[in-house]
């Protein structure tokens, strides 16, 4: 069953669609994108105009490029730390609805590698959209620009043209982005989480990340989008110990009203988790989640190349791409020269430590985890 929820009351940026299915033991399970594509106005967007040459481009709108080095300023990619990095010699893995590479800002963009555990096509295609808007987050070259564009992308499609996917199709996917030698897998995506998660998992997916992780490969995950309905916690596999989990930021670095809540607490019922502790409370950190700019997927029926986009989905994309930024300034940190999880725990105690905190924050905080990302103060802590 499909059941559309409303973005939080007053933001009209987005929405969260639920995919629940039942398994053979009777258990609800679910995959939900945490955030789909929602145009913004005619000022966040430019048209493109096919004449009978092909493309006439404009470009972005100049809200969108401000916004974008806002963004960029705020998490310090801005900063002469980072000058020179774009993330050369990472692989990062996207796993997400696919990626439309004829956008003007992803034709430079050659594949490592791709798999579709949806349809099984053998060609890059993205017939959702919002794969697209994340991966250009990351590799965007153009009219807009990603935080690491010179990282070797992988994409695995593992949500369908409604914006679903399944615990198993997600799962298996990961699975690839590790066998194919992936650094980072980006999920701007979650569900449910598993029964007893954070004490033993049965969940075939949170399976897969403790899989990954046990490789030293980075698993980044969205917080979720229910910050004004809040279900308790943040989704799976964000909440999965090691993983690093996002929430969402306006660009004036305040919690973006949708971006959800972990419980730190620990309980009993109805699905029993112990106490989380530092570096792994969550979310661990928040990154750009409000009026992001994104690319748009042309085989969608948009006659848009350009949009905006809300929810901790772009967040994760970010932190994503400031981590290859990070890896590739410290190759050391990359999964073949760690001992398993040695790299992730090092780099979470460093995200505990040199993340921008709220004002009159001294400690995590449940929503604002352990403050905004600051890719600049994380190389500078790993370069002392």
């Amino acid at each position: 069953m499909i059941e559309a929820t409303p973005p939080p009351e007053g933001d009209s940026s987005g929405f969260v669609e639920d995919a629940r299915r039942q398994d053979a033991f009777g258990t609800v399970l679910a995959v939900t994108i945490s955030l789909l594509i929602v145009l913004a106005s005619s000022m966040a967007i430019l048209y493109v105009w096919k004449g009978e040459d092909g493309f006439i481009i404009s470009g972005p709108s100049t809200a969108l490029k401000s916004w974008e080095w806002e963004y960029r300023e705020i998490i310090g990619a801005n900063n002469e730390t980072i000058s020179g990095l774009d993330g050369s010699g990472v692989v990062v893995c996207v796993v997400d609805s696919g990626i439309d590479l004829s956008h003007p800002d992803l034709r430079g963009v050659v594949l490592g590698g791709w798999m579709d555990a949806i349809n099984g096509q053998a060609d890059p295609y993205d017939d959702e959209g919002h794969g697209t808007a994340m991966s250009g987050i990351i590799v965007a070259d153009g009219g807009l620009n990603g935080i690491a564009k010179g990282v070797e992308l992988l994409v695995a499609k593992a949500i369908n043209e409604t914006g679903v996917g399944s615990d198993e199709g997600v799962s298996q996917s990961v699975d690839w982005c590790v066998q194919r030698g992936a650094d980072i897998i980006s999920l701007s995506l979650g569900g449910a989480q598993g029964f007893g998660s954070g004490l033993f998992t049965t969940d075939q997916l949170e399976q897969s990340v403790e899989d990954a992780m046990d490789n030293g490969v980075f698993v980044i995950a969205s917080a979720g989008n229910d910050g004004q309905d809040d279900d308790g916690d943040v989704g799976s596999p964000g909440s999965v110990e090691d993983v690093i989990c996002v929430g969402g930021v306006t660009r004036t670095g305040s919690i973006w009203s949708g971006s959800s809540k972990g419980d730190n607490n620990g309980r009993i019922w109805p699905n029993p988790i112990l106490p989380r502790s530092d570096p792994d409370m969550k979310p661990e950190v928040v990154a750009p989640g409000h009026e992001v700019p994104v690319l748009m997927a042309g085989g969608t029926g948009n006659s848009e190349w350009w949009g905006w986009s809300s929810g901790t989905s772009a967040s994760t994309a970010w932190v994503s791409g400031a981590l290859a930024l990070l890896l590739q300034q410290n190759p050391e940190l990359k999964r073949e020269g760690s001992d398993g999880r040695q790299s992730i725990e090092a780099v979470k105690e460093a995200l505990m430590q040199r993340s921008d905190m709220a004002e009159g924050q001294s400690e995590h905080d449940d929503h604002y985890g352990y403050g905004l990302i600051r890719v600049d103060l994380l190389i500078d802590q790993f370069s002392a």
